[in-house]
């Protein structure tokens, strides 16, 4: 079977063509995003719906053309992100980004709508969750006249493909929003009563793979989240498979029967409602990009050119003793998602371990302890096992030393994913679980 899968992410927008009878990826195709509108507000983070439509639609229609055999269009895009439609199922705002920081605005009595939430119902509640976002606009006056309902960027892809006149969103995106209950599979109306939001408001949420309509008389079947997308693209439905996702932030993710929730570890729906549990490494391949910056300026105080010192770092890494001479480095440099406030430290200095090789080394483990970390806790709740580590992201595939330090650190074998665009994948994939 034949079938294109399309990812909306926050910077790029990709599409793939994949045999999914072979597991076989045929074509590829990504593009920038470039679609964010700058506003007067600095914590406001916002992109241009029309233009993000028309680009997705101009990569679909030249697949078509190369792939007239496709026989479905799976979709997937950025979580957590609203924009709301009209009566028509037309979009009549730009997409409020899961990076939007209006939750995180101290506006009320000097209490921002994250903070408020996470106090008075005792959910987790961040800046950018769509729910977070709509509510801040219900306080504010900012709910555009004629909105009817909201949803995510992928969900409204669907929508505007097929013609549909109110969105169909799959739990995955569904929780992603916020105020959803993942161990009952609903959103918890009596809090969104309580709040001041409209119920009728919310998108109709379903546990399977339906479809939403047809383009080009191709079946269009409802949005994962992207998280989601990209564990079905990487790992599919393995048990005791962890894909460790290395960007500029990370995740550690494995699939679950049960609902396991615990400080820092959400419990997302998946696929024949089974849960990926999911921990968020904030600051991973970033942690090393702020190191190498700091060796660069280091080379150009010393009266050397700016250049790129990755290299220099793996090599250095490679000749480190392998408990990096006992420096202990904590690489939470963006905090983490139950502690914000927390940072990064080096510690364990000594006259003989102060060498530049054991610190690259000693940031590696940092950046690996963090999974490992979350690998721990949510073993102590499921007993779940590391068997394998499938690695995903920029971050792992260009660094073989973390590979090697997760491995170590795991005990288990470790393999890069097979396809870059997992997401895009796991979007392809997903029509196979259609019903």
């Amino acid at each position: 079977m034949k079938t294109i899968g399309i990812d909306i992410g926050t910077t790029t927008i990709s599409a793939v063509v994949m045999d999914t009878e072979k597991r076989k990826l045929l074509a590829s195709k990504t593009v920038p995003n470039g679609s964010f509108i700058r506003t007067e507000r600095e914590w406001e983070r916002i992109q241009d719906v029309k233009l993000l439509m028309k680009k997705a639609k101009e990569i679909l229609d030249e697949l078509i053309v190369q792939h007239p055999d496709t026989e479905a269009i799976g979709l997937t895009g950025q979580m957590h992100g609203i924009l709301y439609t009209d009566g028509e199922g037309r979009c009549i705002s730009p997409l409020y980004t899961w990076q939007d920081g209006s939750g995180d605005q101290p506006e009320f009595d000097g209490e921002s709508i994250a903070a408020q939430v996470t106090r008075k119902y005792g959910i987790f509640a961040a800046t950018g969750f769509g729910l977070v976002t709509y509510l801040y606009h219900v306080k504010k006056g900012l709910v555009p006249e004629g909105s009817m309902a909201v949803c995510t960027i992928s969900d409204y892809l669907g929508m505007w493909l097929t013609g549909r006149k109110s969105p169909l969103v799959h739990a995955s995106n569904g929780a992603s929003i916020g105020f959803y209950d993942t161990k009952d599979w609903r959103f918890r109306e009596e809090m969104i009563i309580d709040a001041g939001m409209e119920l009728s408001m919310l998108p109709e949420v379903t546990t399977e793979v339906k479809k939403l309509g047809t383009y080009c008389k191709i079946p269009v079947f409802v949005a994962l989240g992207d998280n989601q997308a990209s564990f079905l693209g990487a790992v599919g439905m393995q048990e005791n498979v962890w894909q460790v996702n290395v960007g500029t932030g990370g995740q550690l993710s494995v699939l679950s029967e049960q609902h396991f929730e615990a400080p820092g570890i959400e419990a997302r729906p998946f696929l024949k409602k089974k849960y990926i549990l999911t921990g968020a490494v904030l600051c991973a391949g970033r942690a090393y990009a702020i190191l190498e910056q700091f060796f660069q300026r280091c080379a150009v105080a010393m009266g050397l050119d700016a250049k790129e010192q990755y290299g220099v770092m793996e090599k250095l890494a490679k000749s480190a003793r392998e408990d990096a001479g006992g420096i202990q480095v904590i690489t939470k440099f963006k905090g983490t998602r139950v502690n914000p406030e927390v940072r990064g430290s080096i510690s364990g200095l000594s006259e003989e371990n102060f060498l530049p090789e054991n610190l690259v080394l000693g940031a590696i483990q940092g950046i690996a302890r963090e999974y490992c970390d979350i690998c721990q806790e949510i073993y102590r709740g499921t007993g779940i096992r590391a068997e394998k580590l499938i690695a995903s992201g920029n971050g792992a595939r260009r660094n073989e030393v973390l590979r090697d330090t997760l491995k170590k650190m795991f005990q288990a074998e470790l393999e890069i994913t097979a396809f870059q665009e997992e997401a895009a994948c796991g979007a392809a994939l997903s029509v196979l679980f259609a019903e």
